[in-house]
């Protein structure tokens, strides 16, 4: 493993502010190896962060005192404190992780290892690998149910969906998707688990308890070629009632009605979106911009966006920081 220094420890502590009132937005740059943080009242970046290469993923624990990274292409998870922006240390993630998801219980790391095609399962606590299960080829999206007894990890050529028992790490059912699943997640209530599908062009809704397909989403957006529409990441309203879908080159994020399955409407933000987040007090929606380099921030309740931030070159993953 490529091993990078801590390259913020020498630094005072004043370089690096306490978050706002309203908190933050973490945004990850993969072409400039850095964080772009965004204080979610001004709408504006107050600090860049150096990281290792490529940073995709990003996550926090449950009190927000840690930031997990993926840094591809150093082939580590790097912890991060997030008041002083300090890399703590790094922990073991097998090769090239892409996305994971933190455990409930804040102590297993799931990471998608994209050039190996498992599935690690990392104690942060420890340090250590504990586990490493076979998935199929190209690994990316990660899932953790929330009472933390499933994860899901969605294979990009193989084209599936691996349910995966969190007590015995074992794989406990393999279910077909479209082509090139990106992102999975499942609803608050356990009922269902959602998979998107980027070359696909679909959304595919799992029953949990049978894990027997029971919608499939479509998008169609007036004058955007149909081969242009790849969903990737996708995020629930607290409620349960709104998907909001990243529809990649598409330009736009899809409105989707979480009981009916039906695409209430586009909304348009930059180019080649792929992730997003809520505000702490989710009234707004930040959004990824590859290609164009930036945030578009959307208004949650009128559906529009409002703004473009600029960040830092590919903003991939994003994450909340009250």
């Amino acid at each position: 493993m490529k091993k990078l220094p801590l390259l913020l420890a020498a630094l005072p502590l004043a370089a690096f502010p306490p978050a706002a009132s309203g908190g933050e937005i973490w945004i990850t740059n993969e072409k400039d190896d850095t964080i772009s943080v965004i204080d979610s009242e001004s709408l504006e970046v107050v600090r860049t962060i150096p990281t290792g290469e490529r940073p995709r993923g990003i996550t926090f624990n449950s009190d927000h005192s840690r930031v997990y990274l993926c840094a591809s292409d150093s082939d580590a998870v790097q912890v991060i404190d997030p008041s002083t922006g300090e890399i703590l240390h790094e922990l073991p993630s097998g090769e090239d992780p892409e996305q994971f998801v933190l455990a409930p219980d804040d102590r297993h790391l799931w990471i998608a290892n994209e050039d190996d095609a498992v599935t690690t399962v990392v104690d942060v606590d420890a340090r250590e690998v504990v586990a490493q299960i076979n998935v199929g080829i190209e690994p990316e999206g990660m899932a953790v149910s929330p009472d933390g007894r499933l994860v899901v990890t969605t294979s990009e050529t193989t084209n599936m969906a691996h349910w995966i028992d969190t007590a015995t790490k074992k794989i406990v059912a393999n279910t077909l998707v479209d082509g090139r699943p990106r992102h999975a997640k499942f609803t608050a209530d356990m009922a269902e688990l959602w998979v998107s599908s980027e070359i696909g062009g679909t959304v595919t809704v799992f029953d949990v308890g049978t894990k027997v397909e029971k919608a499939k989403i479509r998008f169609a957006i007036t004058g955007v070629k149909a081969d242009l529409v790849q969903p990737v990441g996708f995020e629930f309203t607290p409620d349960g009632t709104t998907a909001f879908i990243a529809l990649g080159p598409a330009n736009h994020v899809a409105i989707v009605d979480m009981k009916t399955f039906e695409v209430e409407g586009y909304i348009l933000v930059g180019r080649r979106v792929w992730h997003m987040a809520f505000s702490p007090d989710q009234k707004q929606l930040f959004t990824t911009n590859g290609v164009s380099g930036d945030v578009t921030v959307i208004d949650v309740a009128s559906r529009e966006a409002l703004k473009s931030i600029k960040v830092g070159r590919y903003p991939w993953g994003a994450a909340m920081r009250p």
